[in-house]
């Protein structure tokens, strides 16, 4: 069990790799590349929605939203797209980093921040 569990991560990282290649693909739809960035952006950083300091469900964010993410990222580009990103994604193993991966991590959470200012601004309006 342990060993399918070690599989899937692999997986699961091999996919946010094809993803992070998408988000900077000129050829993949600007709606695909705006998800890809978010999902490899929430992959990669270091904070979570729910912390991890919190039993059992600061974890299940990570299994759930992180796969729901892919899922829906990967629908939404073209299969043979898809399919050359994960072949270019096999030849690296490294996730984004540097200034790429930063600047990934920053623009998501400055988005949900701004989203949340927004929402909280239109409720208090009435």
């Amino acid at each position: 069990m342990i060993d399918a569990a070690k599989r899937w991560a692999r997986g699961l990282k091999a996919e946010v790799r094809a993803l992070a290649i998408a988000a900077r693909d000129r050829r993949t739809p600007w709606y695909a590349k705006a998800l890809a960035l978010a999902v490899v952006a929430y992959a990669v950083s270091p904070i979570d929605l729910i912390p991890d300091a919190i039993p059992v469900l600061g974890y299940l964010d990570d299994l759930v939203i992180v796969p729901l993410g892919i899922l829906l990222t990967v629908r939404l580009i073209p299969a043979p797209l898809m399919a050359e990103f994960r072949r270019m994604a096999s030849e690296s193993d490294a996730l984004p980093s540097g200034r790429f991966g930063a600047a990934l991590v920053v623009a998501a959470w400055l988005a949900v921040s701004a989203a949340g200012v927004w929402w909280l601004a239109g409720v208090l309006r009435g």
